[in-house]
């Protein structure tokens, strides 16, 4: 199937006059070839298009003068509206198959021919390959038998089913096809492009399935007329008994079969266009054989033909071994026995030992074919269905008993070879109405396409339902019933059936069809792999992309050794009759998608539907996919559920490894409206609590490079969510959106990316932000879309924000902290998330540890349950541990918890672990002092310069004070050093003699504080170098002596810890002791997370509180409700 397009530019002549010899590069320019094609991955004009942002071809040429000057920023991005419209008027997409291809490969000359615009019109390019696509092989070898078998009502009303099916079909696929350019492709284009890449695929590979299957049955049908009608002789194996025909039949059919697709493969390698040549010859053969078939019935009004068929009793006989339908003839005036009875008989003698029912019963001779004028059409008005072996049977003929059912099938009468009921008909006729879509395949060669393809479709059907229709009932009318069940001639010497109505010979049917069939398989095997080739070139299944190569001539040679092994399963089957449904499948399936297509974007109305076909309804979209479904159901409802199954494994495959084609698809606009739709339900009511779960808003930081700092918070997202519900990853950079565009679309590609990886499904926000705390408060107020927006937030531990110089970091996750109580949202914060397991890991058994301290509507609850839902999470036991004080009972306690887990439908370990009220200990004094010291000398560090300068010199006074208060009886010093590298060493050493007693890591904090003060004061850009003396010093001291900021520092040394802060560390102490003591060995710890102080002074503090609460811990996840209950113990 052609996949290639052209997009030639016409040049008006003023422009050739200017350009002269640069024509010839314009020319190669504008010819899309096919590699250029292969490296787009796409099948469609897309990239070459005559629309904005391609103008390549055209930079020099769309603008020139003055005239234009306002616009000439734009106008690489933007043609001038002369050259756009002179390329659409001149817009075509030629078909590059075969013969384009090999001309342009003879043709050496510097100079290519140009390509010859398509000049195919309806008649030829649609009308008669469908004519040609249609007519086939099930007319030639099966209908006579089903109208036999099924009666002329329920043939007529099989035929009526399947030709309305490809009629509504074709209505659908005229609205389609006249919707705009149609690619040259066919279906698979149009299914694709209106459905979306998943549905495209999965119908593109089923369309391929069936034209392949489709192959196979021209194949078998060639083979049947061959080795049945033309040469039986030829056949390989040969049955000694009656009952191994059938199995000798079909062992020959895969023989032979195996050696017809093995030469057609090679004729179809070699050279294809010899095919397309042929192509006409073989419909020729069609049409004659047609023509033939109603001359025959003509001619049965004024002379039937001689074909008489052989009956014992009310039975028909195989008439292959005897000449005459006689027990006994006269020869020379001696009754001799005939070759029938010695087929009944031990023997030829009158004494013989004969088949019962041969003795009881006589022989008579009734013509097959006893005309139109006969009046057995009312014979044939009804269905004769019956299993397996059932004898083929005339009840209007007598019959005298003495059967023996046993040793009736080793006699020579004719029987069914499979058991026939309607539904199984449907299947094996359905395949005679297929071929519709012949005309939109070669859509690139037509002149109007939108004009040719609905008529031509249309009148193609319109034409061969009326040769179904007419045939039906000529054949009930003019063949005696047990001829027409008679399904390969036996009872006529061998002959096909319709063959002996045919005029003026058999051999006219017999030829025509077997050149029929041959042509038919032929072209199967050219298009499906051509079929196959643009699908992989679509790329959206990336396992068929080595389909897409062939050889330089563009012919799919791969595909097309794919195409003939699948072609030999069907030939191995070896039944026409079992190959017919799995076809029927395939195509129906196709039909069913593209009337799906239709009806979806007449509903939705989309902008860009807007068919020149004008006689379309989505009401008949709709009963046509409805119909076609059915139609599935009733031929084979196992081969139904199979097909659907191959289709839905296809979807979810390119829909799992991401199907990343944009093909403005009715699909997308069906997903927008059922989004909108969904959303205004949503926000119409506040969800329940037993449909509450965690909305996530995931709140990264990237690095320099705008990578993803913490992979790790998007694999805990996952199991957290195990893509259920919204999650939204959220960004925020810091400057402004017009210097940061590029960094913010590339911060999105690498979330994305990331996301990809980690399997995290949801939506990417990259916000660009003056500041960062307004960006975060942006993400947290406005993420999301109506109803459907975050509930819960999820950020990191900002792990190094005390060794962090800037303060900001830490009052930037207060502020969030904030932010989220305020909005009414949970809060979770991960700690040490690097050290969180991937998606890839398997815990072993562990806990999952819950510290519920303080109610907070269940978020502690619900996240473990959620967790282990996960196969990462999904082996560790829960525990739940909660906290007593003194007048708790904690064995009440313990029970009622457990009863509300039971209730919860939650397992779970519960322990109450009892906090006693200690005295505050020296640690805790000491620890707190620490802290607030650390708060007085990072706020110092906020001081201007000379400022800054002033205390420190106060300090070191003061120190000086101490030592000599200390050492009584040393001098007095008249004069202060010079500030320099001394007094920051004195000052560092008074620090150290100060802090000693405490813990080492808080000494290291103190010196690390006071070298950032001294640090800071050495980096402005003057510094200020003064002599002090004692007069100075003391005026310095009284003129600043009412500075609150001085007086602190004065007394950073003398301070003395704040109660209430003292009491906040002894319970982060206490709880810290007794959380590592339980859950040290703990997979991961739940903690209930204390809110932020409602004073913005003890921010610094809050974060140390949670510091020490968090210490010793590995991988804790710090919970905060959002106000409202989560979980619900009612059903």
């Amino acid at each position: 199937m052609p996949t290639n397009f052209t997009v030639v530019p016409v040049k008006d002549s003023t422009r050739k006059a200017k350009e002269g010899d640069k024509e010839d590069d314009v020319d190669d320019n504008n010819v899309l070839k096919e590699e250029e094609e292969d490296a787009t991955g796409d099948g469609v004009p897309k990239e070459n298009s005559p629309f904005i942002n391609n103008t390549d071809n055209d930079k020099g040429n769309s603008y020139d003068g003055t005239n234009m000057a306002l616009f000439e920023e734009e106008m690489d991005s933007n043609p001038m509206v002369s050259s756009l419209l002179n390329k659409l008027a001149n817009y075509t997409n030629l078909t590059q198959g075969a013969q384009e291809h090999e001309e342009a490969e003879e043709d050496e000359g510097p100079k290519k021919k140009a390509v010859k615009s398509p000049q195919m019109g309806t008649f030829m390019g649609v009308y008669l390959p469908c004519l040609q696509n249609i007519l086939g092989v099930i007319l030639f070898l099966r209908l006579t038998w089903i109208v036999g078998t099924a009666g002329i009502l329920e043939s007529l009303a099989i035929v009526c089913l399947c030709c309305s099916c490809t009629m509504l079909t074709a209505i659908s696929m005229s609205a389609i096809a006249t919707n705009g350019v149609v690619p040259a492709g066919g279906s698979y284009y149009m299914i694709s492009r209106s459905l979306g890449p998943e549905f495209g695929g999965a119908v593109g590979l089923c369309f391929y399935l069936g034209t392949t299957f489709a192959g196979s049955m021209y194949i078998l049908g060639t083979i049947e007329i061959l080795l049945t009608y033309i040469v039986p002789k030829a056949a390989i194996f040969v049955a000694e008994k009656k009952e191994d025909e059938p199995d000798a039949l079909l062992n020959n059919m895969r023989v032979y079969g195996t050696c017809c697709l093995a030469l057609m493969a090679v004729v179809v390698f070699v050279g294809v266009k010899y095919v397309n040549k042929l192509a006409l010859v073989f419909l020729a053969c069609v049409i004659l054989s047609i023509l033939a078939i109603y001359a025959g019935v003509i001619k049965t009004i004024f002379e039937p033909p001689d074909f008489p068929v052989c009956m014992l009793g009310n039975r028909t006989l195989q008439n292959h071994n005897f000449d005459s339908c006689l027990k006994t003839e006269i020869i020379q005036n001696v009754t001799v026995t005939t070759k029938l009875w010695k087929l009944f008989c031990d023997g030829p003698e009158f004494n013989a030992t004969c088949d019962e029912y041969f003795a009881n019963n006589n022989v008579t001779s009734v013509q097959g074919i006893p005309g139109l004028t006969s009046g057995v059409i009312s014979e044939n008005m009804w269905s004769e269905y019956g299993p397996l072996k059932m004898l083929v049977e005339n009840k209007k003929l007598p019959s005298a008993g003495g059967s023996d059912p046993a040793q009736d099938i080793y006699m020579p009468y004719v029987v069914n070879d499979i058991t026939t009921f309607f539904t199984l008909l449907v299947g094996i006729y359905f395949p005679s109405v297929t071929g519709i879509m012949a005309g939109s395949n070669r859509s690139g060669d037509l002149r109007d396409a939108q004009k040719s393809i609905p008529i031509g479709t249309i009148l193609a059907i319109v034409t061969t339902s009326f040769i179904y229709v007419t045939c039906v009932v000529l054949f009930g009318a003019c063949i005696e019933g047990v001829l027409l069940r008679d399904k390969f001639g036996d009872s006529v010497k061998g002959n096909l059936v319709i063959g002996t109505l045919s005029w003026p010979s058999p051999w006219v049917i017999v030829i025509g069809s077997f050149f029929s069939c041959c042509g038919a398989g032929l072209q199967s095997l050219t298009g499906a792999p051509r079929l196959l080739q643009a699908i992989a070139r679509d790329g959206i299944v990336p396992f068929l992309q080595v389909f897409g190569h062939g050889k330089a001539n563009g012919e799919p040679t791969w595909a097309l050794l794919l195409t003939a092994g699948i072609c030999e399963i069907g030939i191995l089957i070896a039944s026409l009759d079992a190959v017919a449904p799995i076809l029927s499948m395939f195509f129906l399936m196709c039909y069913l998608f593209v009337n799906l297509a239709c009806a979806v974007q007449t509903l939705l109305r989309t902008p860009n539907w807007r068919p020149r076909f004008k006689y379309y309804h989505w009401a008949l979209s709709f009963l046509g996919m409805s119909l076609c479904l059915a139609l599935m159901f009733i031929s084979s409802w196992y081969y139904a559920i199979v097909a659907m199954a191959i289709a839905g494994c296809i979807y979810k495959y390119i829909e799992y490894r991401g199907a990343e084609k944009e093909w403005g698809d009715g699909i997308r606009g069906l997903s927008l409206n059922a989004a909108r739709y969904a959303l205004i339900r949503l926000e119409e009511a506040p969800p329940h609590t037993k449909n509450w779960r965690p909305q996530l808003l995931v709140l990264l930081n990237l690095d320099s490079d705008q990578g993803v700092k913490h992979p790790r918070m998007l694999s805990l997202t996952t199991q957290l969510k195990a893509g259920k519900g919204l999650t939204i990853v959220g960004n925020v950079l810091e400057g402004t959106y017009l210097t940061k565009e590029a960094e913010a679309k590339k911060a999105e590609q690498n979330i994305k990316s990331s996301m990809s990886a980690e399997r995290t499904k949801g939506f990417c926000h990259v916000v660009v932000s003056s500041n960062l705390r307004d960006g975060f408060s942006h993400l947290i107020q406005s993420a999301g879309l109506g109803g459907m927006k975050h509930n819960t937030v999820l950020m990191a531990w900002p792990g190094t924000w005390r060794q962090s110089n800037d303060p900001q970091s830490w009052k930037n996750f207060i502020e969030t902290v904030r932010e989220t109580t305020a909005a009414h949202q949970a809060l979770l914060v991960a700690k040490n998330v690097d050290s969180f397991p991937t998606n890839q890991d398997r815990l072993e058994e562990g806990t999952i540890d819950v510290w519920w301290v303080v109610h907070d509507g269940g978020m502690l609850m619900l996240l473990p349950f959620l967790l282990r839902q996960h196969k990462v999470w999904r082996k560790c036991k829960m525990r739940i541990f909660t906290v007593a004080q003194m007048d708790d009972n904690s064995i009440q306690m313990k029970k009622d918890l457990q009863m509300f887990l039971y209730h919860l439908r939650l397992d779970a370990e519960v322990e109450v672990v009892e906090m006693h009220d200690n005295d505050i200990s020296a640690f805790t004094y000491e620890k707190t002092l620490v802290m607030e010291q650390r708060s007085q000398m990072l706020k110092q560090m906020q001081l201007s310069r000379t400022e800054r300068e002033r205390e420190i010199q106060s300090i070191t006074d003061e120190s000086r004070s101490s030592i000599r208060r200390k050492n009584q009886g040393a001098a007095q010093s008249t004069n202060l050093c010079q500030q320099s590298p001394s007094m920051e060493d004195t000052l560092e050493d008074e620090v150290a003699d100060f802090v000693n007693p405490l813990p080492s890591s808080s000494t290291t904090e103190i010196q690390r504080l006071t070298a950032a003060i001294n640090d800071k004061a050495e980096t402005g850009p003057d510094r200020v170098h003064m002599t002090w003396t004692k007069d100075k010093l003391f005026t310095e001291r009284n003129r600043n002596r009412e500075g609150n900021s001085n007086v602190a520092v004065r007394d950073l040394f003398n301070m003395k810890p704040n109660q209430s802060n003292v009491r906040r560390m002894h319970t982060a102490v206490k709880l810290n002791e007794v959380v590592v003591n339980k859950s040290q060995e703990a997979h991961l710890v739940l903690l209930n997370m204390p809110g932020p102080p409602g004073n913005r002074g003890g921010d610094e503090n809050y974060m140390e509180f949670l510091e020490v609460l968090l210490e010793g811990l590995n991988r804790v996840l710090l919970v905060r409700g959002g106000g409202r209950e989560v979980i619900t113990i009612y059903s």
